[in-house]
């Protein structure tokens, strides 16, 4: 078993590197299988197995994990918004505002009927537990803490809302991860138009294009060091805009300077370095092994019906997505970081957006940021739902 922190990093990139490297090298029906399970996909799930199988000890590497999670988050989302103008970003205007409510929308039914479905097996008492799981899953872990403080949640029910936070959160991710292959079959089937969308990534990649300098070591090692510095400073500059305010989080605020210094800094000559596109992709990989790494299978036998519910719950929200998406023909990157932003908050709908396009990073930072501001009071809404019906 692992217990050296240095050794749990070093597994998680080799892991990654093994996978991209078969990618790149694959012929006949290893091609054809990484067409339909990219590795970024299989980084998830190889790490959450390792996980399972407790490759590292959860408790000794845990240090590394809070040292790096966040902050290489912070570092690729520097890097990747290097190649992004936000003003043609922009440009997608309400179309995102209505996917990100509609997600919205969807996961609060998801849990109100999920609560009527299983109250008989896990308690009517649940709608407590349920109701901090739904701050997390339209905001983030702060709305969860909020709306336990809000309604006086038990730690025992918080224990079950973790524990479905942990397992059907993870495979979500993967799951939306998968997807991104099916989009060009999606957009077809929903008849979305796609032109504003394909015209801001094109136009963007167009420009990252059109700099024909050549990646080098020092480009490679200014770009590194100035996402590790921006990072560094925006986890300080968050810490204290949240001790400052006393509102939201230290994730929120950290991410909204990032963000704020990436696009000053996409407009300057770093942005035209060559090699942020690796760069971000490296940290992409990392950040999605750091993650599946710490959601362990086992966990699956602790409260199965809590679990279920979290997939009734899943399961309520894709099928009325779905729905929602044929009807106002929205395109899969619309519906899947929507859905992201929502469940998974600012640690992982830039992550989602990225696998799409580094470009359209922002989309995914901005509609997570949105879950912040609404998540609580939708939340206590669910619950009070909830209660009624208890």
């Amino acid at each position: 078993m692992i217990t050296n922190g240095f050794t749990y990093v070093a597994v998680l990139l080799f892991m990654a590197a093994v996978l991209v490297t078969l990618q790149k090298n694959a012929k006949g029906g290893l091609k054809k299988f990484f067409s339909y399970v990219p590795p970024v996909v299989l980084c998830y799930l190889f790490a959450m197995l390792f996980c399972t199988i407790k490759l590292w000890d959860m408790a000794e590497t845990k240090p590394a994990y809070s040292a790096l999670k966040n902050n290489l988050t912070y570092a690729m989302i520097f890097a990747m918004l290097l190649r992004c103008d936000i003003r043609k970003v922009l440009k997608l205007g309400p179309k995102m505002l209505i996917g990100f409510f509609s997600a919205t929308v969807t996961i609060m039914v998801g849990f109100i009927s999920a609560f009527l479905i299983m109250k008989g097996v896990i308690g009517s008492d649940s709608w407590m537990g349920l109701s901090a799981l739904c701050g997390s899953w339209i905001g983030g872990s702060g709305n969860m803490v909020a709306v336990q403080a809000a309604l006086n949640i038990s730690e025992a029910d918080m224990g079950y809302a973790l524990v479905i936070d942990s397992i059907d959160y993870s495979l979500w991710v993967m799951f939306l991860l998968w997807a991104i292959q099916l989009a060009p079959k999606f957009n077809k089937w929903t008849k979305a138009n796609t032109k504003t969308l394909d015209e801001v990534s094109s136009n963007l990649e167009a420009e990252a294009k059109s700099n024909t300098a050549s990646i080098s070591f020092q480009s490679l090692l200014l770009l590194i060091g100035s996402a590790f510095l921006a990072s560094a400073i925006a986890s300080n500059v968050g810490a204290a805009l949240y001790s400052a305010t006393n509102f939201s989080d230290k994730a929120t605020w950290t991410v909204l300077f990032i963000t704020a210094v990436s696009l000053i800094a996409a407009v300057t000559p770093l942005g035209k370095v060559a090699g942020s596109s690796e760069v971000s992709n490296l940290l992409l990989y990392a950040v999605i092994g750091l993650l599946a790494s710490r959601a362990s299978l086992l966990e699956l036998a602790d409260a199965p019906a809590w679990i279920l519910t979290g997939f009734i719950i899943l399961a309520i929200h894709a099928v009325l997505m779905l729905i929602i998406c044929k009807v106002l023909k929205l395109d899969l990157f619309t519906a899947g970081v929507a859905s992201l932003a929502n469940i998974g908050g600012t640690a992982s709908a830039p992550v989602l957006a990225g696998a799409y396009s580094g470009s359209l990073v922002p989309v995914g930072i901005l509609m997570a940021l949105m879950g912040y501001v609404v998540g609580t009071p939708f939340a206590v809404i669910v619950a009070n739902i909830m209660k009624s019906l208890a």
